[in-house]
């Protein structure tokens, strides 16, 4: 089902489309996840799944440069890698947006925003990315992934099989905050249990297409 959530911010309002997948097959509890592989990163680096071995717990977060929301949320993820990184749990970027139609979703320009530079005033701190930020160049991923927004988040445990998938949390703006979807997700899975809400609704900027 198609659908449209609109959240003030400051005098402006903006929607936020909540899309089916345009005809994707969702990903399932408990499914492996997809591999993907050699995906540029920010880093001047090819990036692969099976690179994150170590991991205990990958949480891959498809996300960009040019939407509200994926700006608003990237203090969280910087602090979330940061908090369980020792916990062994790495995160992973991934911007599957058609550059040639957002420019700013280019990779130079997410080179410039992991490194901190033109954040606007969505950031507070100028703290670069601390995980890596890849590009989707053929948007393979993103579909076999089925995200359908930015930011759209799977949680693959450490047979990298999907144990949640949604939303980080459940509001944009940090102070209204009332369930931390993604950090309860992870505390159940770093424990051995299942998350107690594995899927939430994602919600978000609809990933643009080729």
């Amino acid at each position: 089902m198609n659908g449209k959530w609109t959240v003030g911010i400051g005098a402006a309002a903006l929607v936020l489309s909540i899309m089916a997948g345009g005809g994707m097959a969702a990903l399932e509890i408990a499914q492996k996840a997809p591999e993907f592989s050699r995906l540029a990163g920010v880093d001047d680096q090819e990036h692969s799944l099976a690179d994150y071995t170590d991991a205990d717990v990958v949480v891959v977060v498809f996300t960009c440069n040019h939407c509200p929301a994926s700006q608003a949320y990237e203090d969280r993820l910087i602090a979330l890698q940061r908090d369980y990184r020792a916990k062994g749990v790495q995160v992973i970027a991934i911007n599957p947006n058609c550059p040639e139609k957002v420019p700013l979703d280019s990779f130079e320009k997410m080179k410039e925003r992991a490194a901190g530079n033109d954040l606007g005033n969505w950031r507070d701190a100028k703290e670069p990315f601390n995980f890596p930020y890849v590009v989707d160049a053929t948007q393979e991923v993103a579909k076999a992934y089925a995200a359908t927004c930015t930011p759209h988040v799977f949680v693959l445990d450490g047979d990298r099989k999907v144990a949640y998938m949604g939303a980080i949390d459940d509001h944009m703006a940090p102070g209204l905050v009332e369930r931390q979807f993604l950090r309860d997700a992870l505390d159940a899975i770093l424990e051995g249990k299942p998350p107690e809400t594995p899927v939430t609704r994602e919600f978000g900027c609809g990933i643009v297409w080729k």
